[in-house]
């Protein structure tokens, strides 16, 4: 399943929890509760292409399932990692100690991120 389109969130789950305990200061918190956010997605084969715009705030990373590549985050730190694709519709990153998984179940991008036993979630429409 391709996972190349542009998508905006919906909804999200346990967005202030979450963000608290990865540590995110309390102003960009508030900053970017509120973001309706936009993922914008290219994928050629297992290369992929991703920006993610909240606000003024946009993260872009290229990646490659498989190798190592650099990844931002909204915090605006840099991780390096391993994209790996679980079945066709699911990707999933380590970084560090957050776990984000990426899936394309029809129209929707779901994406789900855990740190420790906090999980936040986010569904995104195709538009």
């Amino acid at each position: 399943m391709s996972f190349s389109g542009k998508y905006e969130v919906e909804s999200r789950e346990n967005f202030e929890p979450f963000m608290k305990a990865i540590e995110m200061s309390n102003e960009l918190i508030q900053r970017y509760k509120d973001m309706k956010g936009i993922t914008e997605i290219v994928q050629n084969g297992h290369d992929f292409d991703v920006k993610i715009t909240t606000g003024d705030n946009v993260i872009h990373n290229i990646f490659t399932i498989g190798q190592e590549a650099e990844f931002g985050t909204l915090a605006g730190t840099k991780i390096k990692s391993v994209a790996n694709l679980d079945g066709a519709n699911k990707i999933v990153i380590k970084l560090n100690s957050v776990t984000a998984v990426n899936e394309v179940n029809g129209d929707k991008l779901i994406d789900v991120l855990t740190f420790g036993d906090v999980t936040y979630k986010r569904i995104s429409k195709r538009m």
